[in-house]
């Protein structure tokens, strides 16, 4: 007899909660969700989180990987965890950035995405 019980896979908008979720469990700063679906092949959501220590990125990369894996979803991927500066965790639908304020300044991830989608839409930047 078979015990084992298989689990639905989540949609994009219940895995962007699920991240959402576990990300404020552990206390992050400025959570953004950029849509990226048609402009992007990887995935269909980013979500970009910052963190106040390297210890905190880590804790909420942690709790986001335990998490993702109880609901019947791990992680495709895992970078950066050891550093603590930058975590990247690829849900597939979802791909979460979590990082260090200054880490977040630097590369700016939310005005790439913006400048990305200007460019597609035929919006030209004043300048």
């Amino acid at each position: 007899m078979n015990t084992e019980t298989t689990r639905e896979e989540l949609t994009t908008d219940q895995l962007q909660e699920l991240v959402v979720s576990a990300l404020e469990d552990f206390k992050a700063i400025d959570t953004l969700v950029i849509d990226v679906s048609g402009q992007s092949p990887l995935t269909e959501r980013m979500v970009i989180a910052s963190g106040s220590s390297t210890r905190h990125v880590k804790s909420m990369a942690e709790n986001l990987v335990v998490r993702s894996k109880a609901e019947g979803n791990p992680p495709l991927g895992i970078e950066g965890q050891k550093e603590g500066e930058w975590v990247l965790v690829d849900l597939n639908d979802v791909i979460v950035h979590l990082m260090l304020p200054q880490t977040r300044a630097f590369y700016n991830l939310e005005k790439l995405w913006e400048a990305s989608a200007n460019h597609r839409s035929g919006v030209s930047s004043p300048g």
